[in-house]
């Protein structure tokens, strides 16, 4: 008796029909292989793709050896300290993990991480490889993380963050190349490094290079975007523009002055900003004369008549002929003229010895919310002290409600000095509670000065001692957690347990128990910190 004959599959079956036939199902569309009478039509298949993958994978010619980085360069900055190290583990972690963020008594991790890593960089430590990873993710989360999280990061995670493109954020103020853990001034090696970038690189890369050349060399920086400004496209140009902003000078006018009339309505806003913070520019001359004349002195009034339109110089010079949403055509150019001038210019122009004085003056037709609104812009844009303190007036004085025009004074206090600005808001919040003072507060500096501190603590007993709904405070419960002095700790866990408060009668339900439990995270989370603040101190 013979043996059975096993007949091999055919070779001319083309492989996509293989593919078709076995995705769709051979009971539906049938095989495109002839099986031997009485085998099943579906194992002939499979054995003419067993047949064609053997054949295909045969035939394969081997592929030229992957790109492998060059090693990561050495990082000589201190190691973190062996406690601090597992603190960062931990906060990663539990930023990491974050889904339910429902607030109870537990200190919240996430929220700390940010001053955390400022503590680090003042320190000058280095961060263990095995956790870049996951610092470059926690910042690729969170823009506010970005600058702290990047400078501890160093030149470790710079390198890093080139393999993985969900970190070319990274890339944007580190260009690629050599890096230090101390970054100087580059040399011709380095700068020639950044000029191939700049020639040859995506824009992120470009923008880093072209920042760093502008930081170290001013007109070298000018001269690598003049080069290549003709074929830029708009929204490159606009960004490219704004690397000047570092080193600005008188000799940037020129180039500025061109980009006045590029084709991009956002690059010559671009343009327009950085002329109007050059002293003395041809930019801010035209505001000046326009604005002079629509502000006069008459009779000891001010009194303001605003453009009739919006000319092509106007265009030019960066006002946008179309008003935003609810403004006034008119009110808007008046706007943008004033805050475009200088504001030394308005003592001699209203014969007054200053701002204070200035701002003083009655303001006719109810025109003073509009100029008042555009001085503040400008003392913001020119980083003018005394003019802010004139605009922001004594903090005992009522607070202009959410939303009015006028005066801005979360903006204002940001161009005060850091003690001069913890004090104003100290004495607004004794003068008004903590109703009106969540933006202020959220401006001054980390951790708060004394006098604010203690205005925070007391106006957030009284609200708790006067029956106030618990929940409206919950933001600025989480400004202090991050901000006050760890020393205060104590002085919260007095409260938390102490028998002040409202009546159980006379306060929403569930208040009594939130704000014992609000004051005793708030000193659980001081505590907290000032371990981690020993931690870091070795």
């Amino acid at each position: 008796m013979n043996a059975p004959s096993h007949e091999a599959p055919p070779t001319d079956v083309p492989w996509d029909d293989l593919v078709t036939a076995a995705l769709i199902g051979t009971g539906r569309r049938g095989t495109p292989v002839r099986p031997r009478p009485g085998r099943d039509p579906a194992l002939a298949l499979l054995d003419a793709a067993a047949l064609h993958t053997v054949r295909r994978r045969a035939a394969a010619l081997p592929v030229a050896a992957g790109w492998r980085p060059e090693p990561a360069p050495p990082d000589p900055r201190t190691p973190l300290p062996e406690a601090a190290r597992r603190r960062l583990e931990l906060l990663l972690g539990e930023r990491a993990g974050a889904g339910d963020r429902r607030r109870t008594a537990a200190p919240d991790l996430v929220e700390l991480l940010p001053q955390w890593l400022t503590a680090a960089n003042a320190y000058g430590y280095r961060p263990p490889d095995a956790l870049l990873p996951g610092l470059l993710d926690a910042a690729r989360a969170r823009t506010d993380l970005r600058p702290e999280a990047l400078a501890f990061a160093g030149p470790r995670g710079r390198w890093l963050a080139r393999l993985n493109p969900q970190w070319a954020y990274a890339l944007r103020s580190h260009p690629p190349g050599p890096a230090t853990a101390s970054p100087g001034p580059p040399d011709a090696v380095g700068l020639d490094g950044l000029r191939r970038v700049w020639r040859e690189g995506l824009f992120a890369e470009r923008l880093a290079a072209l920042t760093a050349v502008r930081r170290y060399d001013p007109a070298a920086g000018r001269e690598l975007l003049a080069d290549t400004w003709a074929t830029e496209r708009a929204e490159d140009r606009q960004a490219f523009l704004g690397a000047l902003r570092d080193g600005l000078s008188p000799e940037d006018e020129p180039f500025l002055e061109a980009a006045l009339s590029d084709r991009g309505r956002s690059v010559r806003a671009v343009a327009a900003e950085l002329l109007g913070g050059l002293p003395g520019s041809a930019l801010t001359a035209r505001m000046t004369a326009r604005a002079l004349t629509c502000v006069a002195l008459d009779q000891g009034v001010i009194v303001v008549e605003a453009p009739h339109e919006c000319d092509g110089g106007m265009r030019r010079d960066g006002i946008t002929a179309k008003p935003p949403s609810g403004r006034g055509a008119r009110s808007w150019w008046l706007s943008g003229i004033v805050e475009t001038t200088p504001l030394s210019v308005w003592p001699a122009r209203l014969g007054v010895a200053g701002p204070a004085e200035a701002v003083a003056l009655p303001v006719a037709d109810g025109r003073r919310p509009d100029l008042h609104a555009a001085w503040c812009r400008a003392a913001v844009r020119q980083r003018d002290p005394a003019w802010a303190r004139a605009l922001l007036g004594p903090a005992a004085a009522p607070p202009a409600p959410e939303g009015a025009p006028g005066r801005d004074p979360a903006r204002l206090l940001t161009v005060l000095p850091a003690a001069e600005r913890a004090d104003w808001v100290a004495r607004f919040v004794a003068a008004h509670g903590l109703s009106d003072a969540f933006r202020l507060i959220g401006v001054c500096a980390v951790p708060w000065a004394e006098p604010l501190g203690q205005a925070v603590v007391d106006a957030l007993e009284i609200a708790r001692d006067a029956g106030g709904y618990p929940w409206s405070f919950s933001g600025v419960m989480g400004l202090a957690e991050r901000c006050l002095d760890p020393d205060r700790a104590d002085r919260l866990a007095v409260l938390a347990v102490a028998g002040g408060g409202p009546r159980e009668d006379a306060a929403p339900p569930g208040a009594t128990g939130y704000w014992a439990e609000a004051f005793q995270r708030l000193a659980g989370t001081l505590r907290l910190r000032a371990v981690m603040r020993a931690e870091l101190a070795g």
